[in-house]
Protein backbone atom coordinates (compact mmCIF):
# COMPACT_ATOMS: atom_id res chain seq x y z
CA UNK A 1 0.00 0.00 0.00
CA UNK A 2 1.69 3.58 -1.31
CA UNK A 3 1.88 6.58 0.91
CA UNK A 4 0.00 9.55 -0.73
CA UNK A 5 0.90 12.07 1.76
CA UNK A 6 -0.94 14.02 5.20
CA UNK A 7 -4.32 13.76 4.18
CA UNK A 8 -7.06 13.81 6.65
CA UNK A 9 -10.00 11.60 7.11
CA UNK A 10 -12.75 11.29 9.36
CA UNK A 11 -14.53 8.03 9.97
CA UNK A 12 -18.23 8.17 11.39
CA UNK A 13 -18.51 4.34 12.84
CA UNK A 14 -16.57 1.91 15.01
CA UNK A 15 -17.86 -1.03 13.61
CA UNK A 16 -16.19 -3.42 10.91
CA UNK A 17 -16.54 -0.93 7.88
CA UNK A 18 -15.27 1.66 9.55
CA UNK A 19 -12.28 -0.04 11.60
CA UNK A 20 -11.58 -1.06 8.37
CA UNK A 21 -11.55 1.99 6.65
CA UNK A 22 -9.76 3.69 9.22
CA UNK A 23 -6.95 0.73 9.24
CA UNK A 24 -6.58 0.96 5.10
CA UNK A 25 -6.37 4.67 5.36
CA UNK A 26 -3.78 5.19 7.78
CA UNK A 27 -1.68 2.58 6.12
CA UNK A 28 -1.71 4.38 3.31
CA UNK A 29 -0.47 7.80 5.39
CA UNK A 30 -3.52 9.81 5.60
CA UNK A 31 -4.42 10.83 9.14
CA UNK A 32 -7.36 9.48 10.64
CA UNK A 33 -9.87 10.32 13.52
CA UNK A 34 -12.84 7.66 13.85
CA UNK A 35 -16.55 9.45 15.69
CA UNK A 36 -18.48 6.76 17.11
CA UNK A 37 -21.95 7.61 19.06
CA UNK A 38 -21.41 4.48 21.33
CA UNK A 39 -19.97 5.26 24.73
CA UNK A 40 -17.47 2.10 24.33
CA UNK A 41 -16.86 -0.54 22.19
CA UNK A 42 -19.48 -2.91 21.57
CA UNK A 43 -19.29 -6.86 21.08
CA UNK A 44 -21.88 -9.47 19.69
CA UNK A 45 -21.83 -13.36 19.88
CA UNK A 46 -22.88 -13.96 16.06
CA UNK A 47 -20.97 -15.65 13.51
CA UNK A 48 -19.67 -14.07 10.54
CA UNK A 49 -18.60 -15.46 7.66
CA UNK A 50 -15.02 -14.62 5.25
CA UNK A 51 -14.67 -15.93 1.74
CA UNK A 52 -14.08 -14.90 -1.70
CA UNK A 53 -13.64 -11.47 -1.78
CA UNK A 54 -13.69 -10.74 2.27
CA UNK A 55 -10.77 -13.30 2.60
CA UNK A 56 -8.58 -12.07 0.27
CA UNK A 57 -9.25 -7.85 1.71
CA UNK A 58 -8.39 -9.74 4.78
CA UNK A 59 -4.83 -10.83 3.66
CA UNK A 60 -4.62 -7.18 1.89
CA UNK A 61 -5.37 -5.70 5.23
CA UNK A 62 -2.43 -8.43 7.27
CA UNK A 63 -5.26 -9.55 9.67
CA UNK A 64 -5.15 -13.20 8.28
CA UNK A 65 -2.99 -14.19 11.17
CA UNK A 66 -4.96 -12.70 14.10
CA UNK A 67 -8.11 -13.61 12.86
CA UNK A 68 -6.86 -17.33 11.67
CA UNK A 69 -6.09 -17.72 15.65
CA UNK A 70 -9.55 -16.47 16.30
CA UNK A 71 -11.55 -18.77 13.59
CA UNK A 72 -14.58 -20.99 14.73
CA UNK A 73 -13.92 -23.66 11.95
CA UNK A 74 -16.30 -26.02 11.06
CA UNK A 75 -18.80 -27.56 13.25
CA UNK A 76 -21.78 -30.11 12.88
CA UNK A 77 -24.98 -29.23 11.91
CA UNK A 78 -28.00 -30.96 13.67
CA UNK A 79 -31.74 -30.48 12.45
CA UNK A 80 -34.11 -30.84 14.73
CA UNK A 81 -38.05 -31.04 15.13
CA UNK A 82 -39.89 -28.49 17.62
CA UNK A 83 -39.09 -30.48 20.66
CA UNK A 84 -35.72 -30.35 20.41
CA UNK A 85 -35.30 -34.01 18.88
CA UNK A 86 -32.82 -34.61 16.14
CA UNK A 87 -34.25 -35.13 12.67
CA UNK A 88 -30.53 -35.21 10.69
CA UNK A 89 -27.04 -34.24 11.07
CA UNK A 90 -25.19 -32.70 8.87
CA UNK A 91 -21.52 -33.00 9.30
CA UNK A 92 -18.95 -30.24 8.96
CA UNK A 93 -17.25 -31.99 6.15
CA UNK A 94 -20.31 -30.64 3.69
CA UNK A 95 -19.31 -27.02 4.47
CA UNK A 96 -15.64 -27.42 4.45
CA UNK A 97 -15.67 -28.76 0.71
CA UNK A 98 -18.36 -26.49 -0.44
CA UNK A 99 -16.42 -22.99 0.63
CA UNK A 100 -12.96 -24.90 0.69
CA UNK A 101 -9.61 -23.55 2.51
CA UNK A 102 -9.55 -20.05 1.84
CA UNK A 103 -12.58 -19.39 4.11
CA UNK A 104 -12.73 -17.80 7.99
CA UNK A 105 -16.04 -18.49 10.36
CA UNK A 106 -15.80 -15.89 13.17
CA UNK A 107 -17.63 -14.21 15.82
CA UNK A 108 -18.63 -10.73 15.19
CA UNK A 109 -16.74 -9.20 18.35
CA UNK A 110 -13.43 -11.07 17.37
CA UNK A 111 -13.57 -9.79 13.96
CA UNK A 112 -13.98 -6.14 15.19
CA UNK A 113 -11.03 -6.66 18.43
CA UNK A 114 -8.90 -7.90 15.54
CA UNK A 115 -9.56 -4.51 13.83
CA UNK A 116 -9.29 -2.27 16.54
CA UNK A 117 -6.06 -3.79 18.02
CA UNK A 118 -4.31 -3.15 14.48
CA UNK A 119 -5.38 0.49 14.91
CA UNK A 120 -5.41 1.60 18.56
CA UNK A 121 -2.01 2.76 18.97
CA UNK A 122 -2.20 4.87 15.55
CA UNK A 123 -5.53 6.12 14.98
CA UNK A 124 -7.92 8.07 18.09
CA UNK A 125 -10.98 7.14 18.25
CA UNK A 126 -13.84 9.42 19.78
CA UNK A 127 -16.78 7.97 21.76
CA UNK A 128 -19.97 9.19 22.84
CA UNK A 129 -20.18 11.72 19.76
CA UNK A 130 -22.38 11.59 17.20
CA UNK A 131 -21.82 14.25 13.50
CA UNK A 132 -24.98 16.41 13.79
CA UNK A 133 -24.27 18.95 10.94
CA UNK A 134 -21.64 18.35 7.45
CA UNK A 135 -21.00 21.40 5.19
CA UNK A 136 -18.53 20.59 2.26
CA UNK A 137 -17.07 22.46 -0.88
CA UNK A 138 -14.93 21.44 -3.10
CA UNK A 139 -11.57 20.93 -1.03
CA UNK A 140 -12.37 20.12 2.19
CA UNK A 141 -15.63 18.62 4.65
CA UNK A 142 -16.38 20.05 7.96
CA UNK A 143 -18.42 17.98 10.66
CA UNK A 144 -19.98 19.20 13.42
CA UNK A 145 -19.95 16.95 16.49
CA UNK A 146 -22.82 17.34 19.19
CA UNK A 147 -20.62 18.59 21.66
CA UNK A 148 -19.90 21.61 18.80
CA UNK A 149 -16.58 20.64 17.40
CA UNK A 150 -15.93 20.85 13.94
CA UNK A 151 -13.83 18.46 12.45
CA UNK A 152 -12.34 19.29 9.35
CA UNK A 153 -10.85 16.57 7.04
CA UNK A 154 -11.04 16.25 3.00
CA UNK A 155 -12.79 12.95 3.04
CA UNK A 156 -15.87 11.95 5.61
CA UNK A 157 -16.83 8.10 5.74
CA UNK A 158 -19.99 7.23 6.96
CA UNK A 159 -19.71 3.68 8.18
CA UNK A 160 -22.39 4.11 10.82
CA UNK A 161 -24.66 1.33 9.81
CA UNK A 162 -27.94 0.39 8.88
CA UNK A 163 -29.37 3.34 11.03
CA UNK A 164 -27.13 5.58 8.94
CA UNK A 165 -26.65 9.47 10.07
CA UNK A 166 -24.36 10.63 7.60
CA UNK A 167 -26.46 9.31 5.12
CA UNK A 168 -30.08 11.05 6.49
CA UNK A 169 -27.67 14.30 6.36
CA UNK A 170 -26.39 13.92 3.19
CA UNK A 171 -29.32 12.78 1.00
CA UNK A 172 -32.18 13.23 3.30
CA UNK A 173 -34.05 11.40 6.07
CA UNK A 174 -36.88 10.69 3.96
CA UNK A 175 -35.14 9.02 1.26
CA UNK A 176 -36.19 5.73 -0.36
CA UNK A 177 -33.62 3.94 0.48
CA UNK A 178 -34.42 1.30 2.97
CA UNK A 179 -36.52 -1.78 1.80
CA UNK A 180 -38.05 -4.13 4.48
CA UNK A 181 -38.38 -7.96 4.24
CA UNK A 182 -40.62 -8.08 6.64
CA UNK A 183 -38.46 -10.40 8.62
CA UNK A 184 -37.03 -9.86 12.55
CA UNK A 185 -33.59 -11.33 13.57
CA UNK A 186 -31.65 -12.08 16.56
CA UNK A 187 -28.77 -12.75 17.71
CA UNK A 188 -26.60 -12.94 20.92
CA UNK A 189 -24.34 -14.69 22.59
CA UNK A 190 -24.45 -17.13 25.65
CA UNK A 191 -22.69 -17.26 29.08
CA UNK A 192 -23.39 -20.72 29.40
CA UNK A 193 -22.88 -23.45 27.31
CA UNK A 194 -26.31 -24.92 25.99
CA UNK A 195 -26.04 -28.56 27.51
CA UNK A 196 -28.71 -30.09 25.61
CA UNK A 197 -26.75 -29.23 22.11
CA UNK A 198 -24.25 -31.31 21.74
CA UNK A 199 -20.50 -29.44 21.82
CA UNK A 200 -18.94 -28.73 18.69
CA UNK A 201 -22.59 -28.57 17.35
CA UNK A 202 -25.42 -25.98 16.13
CA UNK A 203 -28.55 -27.09 16.40
CA UNK A 204 -31.42 -25.67 14.15
CA UNK A 205 -35.10 -25.57 13.97
CA UNK A 206 -36.67 -24.56 10.60
CA UNK A 207 -40.18 -24.39 10.70
CA UNK A 208 -43.43 -22.48 9.14
CA UNK A 209 -42.41 -18.28 9.35
CA UNK A 210 -39.53 -19.21 11.50
CA UNK A 211 -36.18 -20.70 12.32
CA UNK A 212 -33.71 -20.95 15.43
CA UNK A 213 -30.19 -21.93 16.03
CA UNK A 214 -28.69 -22.42 19.05
CA UNK A 215 -24.70 -23.43 18.71
CA UNK A 216 -22.24 -24.60 21.53
CA UNK A 217 -19.21 -24.16 20.25
CA UNK A 218 -17.62 -24.47 23.52
CA UNK A 219 -17.32 -21.72 26.67
CA UNK A 220 -17.64 -18.16 25.59
CA UNK A 221 -17.82 -19.10 22.05
CA UNK A 222 -21.61 -20.78 22.02
CA UNK A 223 -24.46 -18.23 21.02
CA UNK A 224 -28.02 -17.95 19.36
CA UNK A 225 -29.70 -16.99 15.79
CA UNK A 226 -33.01 -16.39 15.99
CA UNK A 227 -35.23 -15.01 12.69
CA UNK A 228 -38.86 -14.76 11.86
CA UNK A 229 -41.26 -13.19 9.26
CA UNK A 230 -43.84 -10.45 10.73
CA UNK A 231 -45.95 -7.76 9.38
CA UNK A 232 -45.54 -5.67 12.02
CA UNK A 233 -42.00 -4.72 12.54
CA UNK A 234 -42.69 -1.94 14.62
CA UNK A 235 -44.67 -3.32 17.26
CA UNK A 236 -41.69 -6.09 17.56
CA UNK A 237 -39.69 -3.63 18.19
CA UNK A 238 -41.46 -1.87 20.80
CA UNK A 239 -41.79 -4.87 22.62
CA UNK A 240 -38.43 -5.48 23.08
CA UNK A 241 -36.36 -8.94 22.34
CA UNK A 242 -37.13 -10.64 25.80
CA UNK A 243 -41.30 -10.50 24.43
CA UNK A 244 -40.70 -10.27 20.76
CA UNK A 245 -38.44 -13.67 20.94
CA UNK A 246 -40.21 -15.56 23.62
CA UNK A 247 -43.57 -14.94 22.27
CA UNK A 248 -42.61 -16.67 19.20
CA UNK A 249 -40.46 -19.46 19.76
CA UNK A 250 -40.97 -20.24 23.80
CA UNK A 251 -43.00 -22.88 22.64
CA UNK A 252 -39.39 -25.03 20.96
CA UNK A 253 -37.57 -27.80 23.14
CA UNK A 254 -34.20 -28.93 22.78
CA UNK A 255 -31.36 -25.67 23.34
CA UNK A 256 -34.11 -22.51 22.86
CA UNK A 257 -35.39 -22.01 26.44
CA UNK A 258 -32.52 -22.16 28.18
CA UNK A 259 -31.52 -19.35 25.19
CA UNK A 260 -34.24 -17.58 26.02
CA UNK A 261 -33.45 -17.69 29.65
CA UNK A 262 -30.15 -16.07 29.36
CA UNK A 263 -31.76 -13.52 27.09
CA UNK A 264 -33.96 -12.62 29.92
CA UNK A 265 -31.14 -12.24 32.06
CA UNK A 266 -29.46 -9.75 29.80
CA UNK A 267 -31.69 -8.29 27.31
CA UNK A 268 -28.50 -5.51 26.31
CA UNK A 269 -26.84 -8.46 24.77
CA UNK A 270 -28.93 -9.25 22.04
CA UNK A 271 -28.90 -7.53 18.14
CA UNK A 272 -32.39 -7.46 18.02
CA UNK A 273 -33.98 -5.66 14.47
CA UNK A 274 -36.07 -5.78 11.31
CA UNK A 275 -34.29 -6.92 8.20
CA UNK A 276 -33.69 -4.48 6.07
CA UNK A 277 -31.73 -3.94 2.83
CA UNK A 278 -30.42 -0.26 1.97
CA UNK A 279 -30.67 0.50 -1.11
CA UNK A 280 -29.55 3.58 -3.20
CA UNK A 281 -28.46 4.87 -6.27
CA UNK A 282 -25.05 6.52 -5.46
CA UNK A 283 -22.92 6.02 -2.20
CA UNK A 284 -21.13 9.61 -2.08
CA UNK A 285 -21.77 12.75 -2.71
CA UNK A 286 -18.90 15.17 -2.92
CA UNK A 287 -16.39 14.51 -0.56
CA UNK A 288 -18.89 12.25 1.66
CA UNK A 289 -18.88 8.80 1.10
CA UNK A 290 -21.09 5.48 2.79
CA UNK A 291 -19.57 2.78 2.97
CA UNK A 292 -20.94 -0.83 4.50
CA UNK A 293 -24.67 -1.62 5.86
CA UNK A 294 -24.84 2.58 5.62
CA UNK A 295 -24.35 2.03 1.80
CA UNK A 296 -25.63 -1.12 1.32
CA UNK A 297 -26.80 -2.91 3.65
CA UNK A 298 -27.33 -6.76 2.26
CA UNK A 299 -28.99 -7.97 5.41
CA UNK A 300 -28.08 -11.23 7.74
CA UNK A 301 -29.39 -13.80 5.16
CA UNK A 302 -26.54 -12.73 2.84
CA UNK A 303 -24.21 -13.76 4.73
CA UNK A 304 -21.93 -11.53 3.15
CA UNK A 305 -21.84 -8.24 5.14
CA UNK A 306 -18.91 -8.68 7.26
CA UNK A 307 -17.30 -9.68 3.82
CA UNK A 308 -18.45 -6.71 1.68
CA UNK A 309 -17.04 -4.29 4.78
CA UNK A 310 -13.71 -5.40 4.27
CA UNK A 311 -13.62 -5.38 0.36
CA UNK A 312 -15.28 -1.77 0.48
CA UNK A 313 -13.16 -0.31 2.98
CA UNK A 314 -9.70 -2.08 0.64
CA UNK A 315 -10.93 -1.07 -2.48
CA UNK A 316 -11.96 2.29 -1.60
CA UNK A 317 -8.40 2.93 -0.01
CA UNK A 318 -6.90 1.67 -3.56
CA UNK A 319 -9.32 3.69 -5.46
CA UNK A 320 -7.80 7.18 -3.73
CA UNK A 321 -4.24 6.15 -4.39
CA UNK A 322 -4.99 6.82 -7.97
CA UNK A 323 -7.12 9.56 -8.46
CA UNK A 324 -8.66 12.81 -6.70
CA UNK A 325 -11.65 12.32 -4.30
CA UNK A 326 -14.68 12.86 -6.42
CA UNK A 327 -13.62 10.73 -9.03
CA UNK A 328 -11.91 7.97 -6.85
CA UNK A 329 -15.34 7.42 -4.98
CA UNK A 330 -16.73 7.06 -8.32
CA UNK A 331 -14.51 4.72 -9.59
CA UNK A 332 -14.86 2.77 -6.15
CA UNK A 333 -18.90 2.61 -6.30
CA UNK A 334 -18.40 1.41 -9.84
CA UNK A 335 -16.52 -1.54 -9.32
CA UNK A 336 -18.61 -2.54 -5.74
CA UNK A 337 -21.49 -2.40 -7.25
CA UNK A 338 -22.00 -5.62 -8.98
CA UNK A 339 -20.81 -7.92 -6.02
CA UNK A 340 -23.08 -5.86 -3.73
CA UNK A 341 -26.09 -6.23 -5.98
CA UNK A 342 -25.52 -9.79 -6.13
CA UNK A 343 -25.78 -10.24 -2.63
CA UNK A 344 -28.31 -8.42 -2.36
CA UNK A 345 -30.87 -10.31 -4.82
CA UNK A 346 -29.07 -13.44 -2.78
CA UNK A 347 -30.54 -12.51 0.59
CA UNK A 348 -33.76 -11.53 -1.09
CA UNK A 349 -34.37 -15.14 -2.57
CA UNK A 350 -32.60 -16.63 0.65
CA UNK A 351 -35.32 -15.51 3.31
CA UNK A 352 -37.05 -18.56 2.19
CA UNK A 353 -34.25 -20.44 3.49
CA UNK A 354 -34.50 -18.85 7.31
CA UNK A 355 -38.20 -18.48 7.57
CA UNK A 356 -40.15 -20.74 5.05
CA UNK A 357 -43.35 -18.82 4.21
CA UNK A 358 -45.57 -22.19 3.28
CA UNK A 359 -45.49 -25.94 4.90
CA UNK A 360 -44.31 -26.54 1.54
CA UNK A 361 -41.22 -24.63 2.06
CA UNK A 362 -40.20 -26.35 5.13
CA UNK A 363 -40.31 -29.53 3.95
CA UNK A 364 -38.36 -28.73 0.68
CA UNK A 365 -35.60 -27.41 2.87
CA UNK A 366 -35.15 -30.67 5.06
CA UNK A 367 -35.28 -32.52 1.87
CA UNK A 368 -32.02 -30.27 0.49
CA UNK A 369 -30.37 -30.93 3.63
CA UNK A 370 -30.84 -34.35 3.29
CA UNK A 371 -29.70 -34.27 -0.67
CA UNK A 372 -26.73 -32.85 -0.27
CA UNK A 373 -25.07 -35.41 1.80
CA UNK A 374 -25.30 -37.46 -1.59
CA UNK A 375 -21.98 -36.96 -3.91
CA UNK A 376 -23.63 -35.80 -6.60
CA UNK A 377 -25.66 -33.10 -4.89
CA UNK A 378 -22.83 -32.10 -2.88
CA UNK A 379 -20.78 -31.72 -5.84
CA UNK A 380 -23.27 -29.47 -7.68
CA UNK A 381 -23.76 -27.39 -4.21
CA UNK A 382 -19.84 -26.94 -3.68
CA UNK A 383 -19.77 -25.92 -7.37
CA UNK A 384 -22.86 -23.06 -6.52
CA UNK A 385 -20.91 -21.79 -3.81
CA UNK A 386 -17.65 -21.20 -5.17
CA UNK A 387 -19.01 -19.71 -8.10
CA UNK A 388 -20.88 -17.15 -5.62
CA UNK A 389 -17.69 -15.98 -3.44
CA UNK A 390 -15.74 -15.41 -6.91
Amino acid sequence: MGQIGNRRAVVVGAGIAGLATALRLRRDGWDVLVIERAAARRSSGYLVNLTGYGYDAAERLGLLPALTARDIGWFTTVLVREDGGTKLTVPPALAQAALGARALTLFRGDLETVLYEAIRDEVPIRFGATVVDIVQDGTQVDATLDDGTVERAELLVGADGLHSGVRDLIFGSAAGDRVDLRHMVAAFPLARQPGVVPEGAGATFIGLRRSASVMNLGPDRSSTFLTYRTDDAGTDLAAGPVAALTAMFGDLGGGVPDALAQLAADPSSAYFDSVTQVVLPQWSRGRVVLLGDAAWCVTPFAGYGAALALTGADRLGAALGNADIPTALAEWANGLRPEVDKRQALARRGAVQYAPPTKAHVVMNEVMLRAIQWPVISGMVRRSVRRANK
